[in-house]
């Protein structure tokens, strides 16, 4: 394939758009986190991202399989069957979902998140839910279809609302004299899901409003192992950032400290380093349908061609990433946030860099190959190994032992998924 047509080939072009406005996105997005480190502080920051485990949870159980099986089916149908079908299903769960964290919001942040202060922010959140879950299968549709124009700006327009929002949101509490809180910047939150599922609505063509059983009993039939496994992913995700805080008690830090020094790693040090993924994101995207209707075909060529070139990309650029990090990490750190600790955090983060792109690009490959309980399982490993760490040696030896473990963890993952496709191409 000469270079012009690798231009036209529609995995190209939809990862250049989803790329663009990724990075449009989170550009924007690292700035609204800057600006809410100098607004709500660090511990505001610790407590606002204690809050989102419990959302992660909630959509990975309403949406988690069904938007993926929305995009493996539309891509290989002409109709809208499987959208409807999918639809139902995530909104029959969304509402579920929302009413549960909504009536059990003070039980969850005492006893689950451990922080009474995240209480009114889940209730603000389950409010998102139903958006959020309309949003994804939205998005699942159009990937499906090969366009990725829409959910590209509907992902921007959603950003750009939920930072006006939490700024006119500031700009009223500064007239009144008031702090802006973590509660304002989780109305944002719900703010920007709701423009992006109308914005997905409005662009919407309904070609023949069509509902089968045996489509959702498919539906069910893909999704269902796909949730269970990113539910209890999100739960093992959802435990290592509340038990953070509470083995930094253990390590020494008081609550308040605890929290600030966890506010600085999850909302300064990692929006700058997951900052680039944006770039191998968008393709992970598309790699999906890609995969899977190459092999629908039997293309095995493809395949094989589409492996090398993602791990050729994600090394390149990873350590690119990882170098540009070691030497400027702690002068971002100082000049975006006015703190060394970030800084730090950042150099220590970017070695991450090469094994987070692989692992999120060659996952995504082996769902296409129908080959997700290896990537189930070897997520769990990774999860179990960051919190073994968490347990036994953060409160011993302190937070950068954890950071060292993810890198280890990620280091097995991206291993182990390489060497699955490599095993799978030997066998066709």
């Amino acid at each position: 394939m000469n270079i012009s047509q690798y231009k036209k080939h529609p995995l190209f072009t939809g990862t250049v758009i989803l790329t663009a406005t990724g990075l449009a996105s989170r550009i924007i997005g690292f700035l609204y986190r800057i600006f809410l480190s100098h607004t709500i502080g660090a511990k505001g920051l610790g407590i606002y991202q204690l809050a989102f485990p419990i959302l992660a949870l909630c959509l990975a159980l309403c949406t988690g399989g069904i938007q993926t099986a929305i995009s493996k089916f539309t891509a290989e149908t002409e109709d809208q069957t499987p959208f409807f079908c999918g639809l139902f299903i995530c909104m029959v769960t969304a509402a579920g979902c929302s009413l549960f964290v909504y009536q059990n919001a003070p039980w969850l942040a005492e006893h689950i998140i451990n922080e009474p202060a995240c209480g009114s922010l889940l209730r603000i959140m389950s409010f998102s839910l139903p958006f959020a879950c309309l949003h994804a299968c939205f998005n699942g549709y159009y990937y499906g279809k090969n366009k990725t124009a829409i959910p590209a700006l509907s992902q921007l327009f959603e950003q750009l609302v939920r930072v006006f929002s939490v700024y006119l949101f500031y700009l009223i509490q500064l007239e009144k004299q008031a702090p802006i809180t973590p509660a304002h910047a989780m109305w944002g939150t719900v703010c920007g899901e709701m423009a992006a599922a109308l914005f997905c609505l409005t662009t919407f063509r309904l070609k023949r409003l069509q509902f089968s059983v045996s489509v959702t009993k498919k539906l069910l039939a893909f999704s269902t192992p796909l949730t269970a496994s990113r539910v209890i992913l999100n739960l093992f995700a959802s435990a290592e950032t509340i038990f953070i805080p509470l083995a930094l008690v253990s390590y020494g830090y008081d609550r308040t400290q605890a929290l600030s020094v966890f506010g600085t790693l999850t909302g300064m040090a990692m929006p700058v380093v997951m900052l680039p993924t944006v770039l191998t994101g968008s393709l992970s995207v598309l790699l999906l349908p890609a995969i899977s209707e190459a092999a629908a075909k039997n293309d095995r060529r493809q395949i094989a061609q589409t492996i090398r070139r993602t791990v050729e990309l994600c090394a390149i650029l990873g350590l690119s990433c990882t170098l540009g990090f070691l030497f400027l990490g702690r002068f971002i750190g100082t000049l975006l946030f006015g703190s060394e600790l970030a800084g730090s955090f950042i150099v220590s983060l970017g070695f991450l860099c090469p094994f987070l792109f692989l692992s999120g690009t060659l996952s995504s490959i082996l769902h296409g190959l129908n080959l997700t309980l290896y990537t189930f399982f070897l997520n769990v490993l990774g999860c179990a190994l960051r919190l073994f760490t968490i347990y036994l040696l953060v409160p011993r030896f302190g937070l950068y032992t954890y950071l060292w473990s993810a890198l280890l963890s990620h280091i097995l993952q991206s291993a182990a998924y390489l060497w699955l496709l490599l095993q799978h191409q030997k066998r066709a």
